[in-house]
């Protein structure tokens, strides 16, 4: 790679960096996470200015201006969604480019920003430990709505749908049933697994919150009995997160005098459970499992509502995979690949599964006819 192109390369990186944080910072309505956002976007548009003023010198005038289509996604999300739903990827993209500068000669003291950067923002996603302070009963809220990711979840549930429902679908057409028993296939394989998802998310989260109601029944039983022993077990963890031991004690201290203080405390810092949410509601996350389902199972259904035999076929072929096409490039956004190369790789998985169905129904059905 020439100086050039890793300058401009190192300039668009910061510029995105400046704009998701800058837009995050305009969308939080958490001052402490306001701020962080903040601070984050000045450091990152202090980089920007070195790579802005080596490109200038080099006599390059054509400069990046604005972010990439991808960072203007997740600011779109962020402004939909509120910046919680992208924070999770954002502190997965940051932590994968933690060392991006590490082999860089002129970017010895930008490299160990970024990965100070990186550490900051996984903290504030719920990856470790609350930024360290000293008051560390502040940072408890920044544990809330950043240890899921509903992005991820989303892309998956519609992914489901769409695959397991093309998959259905070109194998009954393989079989050489038709139209209209394509058409009734699809949609009960839409039901059906819209039904079967939204069941399994609602006993799944129930189950959780079960298991997180009776975690802290019992958290509250050892407070009552052993107080000064979960004193020491709150200082510890304090201590493992690098609070020196003489505060850590001190902080220990100060939330155990408060028993309502010190359980939501012990069941977020000891079982990893926010006693507010215990997991989130059965059934809202059930409704959105099967909105999420069936909105990725209608597409390969669509066609046979107006069209029949090969036409119906082929433009629902058409269809799931330009569907596919689009979940791959959603999920560029967390496993740092390129729109191209995710929405190439879902549309040759995708296309190759429906492929093997549309061959095995083709056989069954030459056979049993």
């Amino acid at each position: 790679m020439s100086q050039i192109q890793r300058y401009r390369d190192n300039l668009q990186d910061e510029i995105d960096g400046a704009a998701l944080y800058t837009a995050m910072s305009g969308y939080e309505t958490d001052e402490v996470r306001k701020d962080l956002y903040l601070q984050l976007a000045q450091a990152e548009n202090e980089h920007a200015d070195v790579w802005r003023k080596k490109l200038m010198a080099a006599g390059i005038s054509d400069l990046p201006l604005g972010a990439s289509f991808k960072t203007r996604l997740l600011i779109r999300l962020a402004c939909y969604f509120g910046p919680a739903f992208v924070l999770p990827v954002v502190a997965a993209n940051e932590y994968t480019d933690r060392n991006k500068y590490a082999g860089q000669a002129d970017a010895v003291e930008m490299s160990a920003e970024e990965q100070g950067h990186a550490a900051v923002i996984r903290a504030a996603a719920g990856h470790g430990g609350p930024v360290v302070g000293a008051d560390i009963a502040g940072a408890e809220r920044w544990h809330r709505g950043g240890s899921g990711n509903e992005l991820r979840a989303a892309v998956l549930g519609v992914n489901d749908g769409l695959v397991s429902n093309f998959c259905l679908v070109m194998g009954v057409a393989g079989a050489g049933a038709a139209s209209a028993t394509v058409l009734l296939t699809g949609l009960a394989g839409l039901v059906a697994g819209a039904l079967s998802m939204a069941l399994g998310e609602w006993l799944s989260v129930t189950n959780a919150r079960e298991l997180a109601r009776t975690q802290i029944d019992k958290e509250a039983e050892e407070l009552e009995q052993t107080p000064e022993a979960e004193k020491k077990e709150l200082a510890l963890i304090y201590q493992a997160k690098g609070i020196e031991r003489e505060q850590a004690w001190q902080i220990a201290t100060k939330v155990m005098e408060n028993r309502d203080t010190a359980l939501e405390t012990l069941a977020r810092e000891e079982l990893g459970i926010d006693p507010e949410e215990l997991g989130g509601n059965p059934w809202s996350a059930a409704g959105v499992s099967l909105l999420l389902f069936a909105l990725g199972a209608i597409f390969p259904v669509l066609p046979f509502l107006w069209l029949e035999n090969s036409n119906a076929i082929i433009l629902s072929i058409v269809l799931s995979l330009l569907g596919l096409g689009a979940v791959g490039m959603v999920t560029s956004l967390f496993n740092g690949r390129s729109f191209a190369f995710s929405a190439a790789r879902q549309i040759l998985f995708g296309g190759v599964a429906a492929a093997i169905t549309f061959g095995i129904g083709h056989l069954f059905g030459a056979s049993i006819t």
